[in-house]
Parts: C-alpha cells; sequence; structure tokens
C-alpha cells in the first residue's frame, strides 16, 4: 500500500497523484485538508522522512509570513502549528514500505517506488 497526503488544489501534488496511478501502486490517498493530521502522526511522518520540522514546512504560505516568519520556533511547536494549520505542510507526501519523501518534483516519487 502507498499512500500520499495529497492536496487535489495543487498542481504537484497531482501530478505526482498521476504517477502513482500510472504506475497502478494500490493508493490510500489522504486530503490532509480535509483530514488534519495529528501531532503523533506528523511526527511519524517526519521522522521517514528524516527531516526537521522546519523542513516541511512552506514558507511562502500568507500564514507563515505573517504569523510566524522571523521567530525561533521549537520543532515540537512547529508540529503543533503545521497540525493548527495544514497549508502549511509541504506537499505531496507519499509513504510506502516505511519510506516516504516529499513529491517535489513530482518525479521524485519514483525513487520510493522501486
Amino acid at each position: 500500500m502507498t499512500t500520499i497526503y495529497h492536496n487535489p488544489r495543487c498542481s504537484k501534488s497531482r501530478q505526482c497523484l498521476a504517477i502513482l496511478e500510472d504506475k497502478k501502486e494500490d493508493l490510500e490517498i489522504i486530503k490532509y485538508l480535509d483530514t488534519p493530521l495529528t501531532e503523533n502522526k506528523l511526527k511519524d511522518i517526519i521522522n521517514l522522512l528524516d527531516i526537521k520540522p522546519i523542513e516541511l514546512v512552506r514558507t511562502n504560505e500568507a500564514i507563515w509570513k505573517q504569523e510566524f516568519k522571523g521567530k525561533e520556533i521549537k520543532d515540537d511547536e512547529l508540529i503543533r502549528i503545521m497540525v493548527s494549520h495544514p497549508k502549511l505542510i509541504e506537499r505531496p507526501i507519499v509513504i510506502k514500505n516505511n519510506k516516504a519523501i516529499i513529491g517535489r518534483p513530482p518525479e521524485k516519487v519514483l525513487d520510493i517506488l522501486q
């Protein structure tokens, strides 16, 4: 099973999903804006990605620039912010066999399918 944390309004997320569908992956599609992640789930995803929480933040989003840019924010607080404001989570995120990637560029998803 391959899981994609997907935002249908995002062109990169749609392109990544199309690649997964073309490869006939058995998919679980989670529209994370409609079904928000829990703090624990987001921590698990960040651990699978092997990144710092800030690396998953979309720092060009208006909410980030208006409320959080330039502030010193600890990792746990960043996770809470992303849970409260899921638009700030970079997308798409694809998980397969306990490996995860951020599908940017969308073709990067091919790395996880092998």
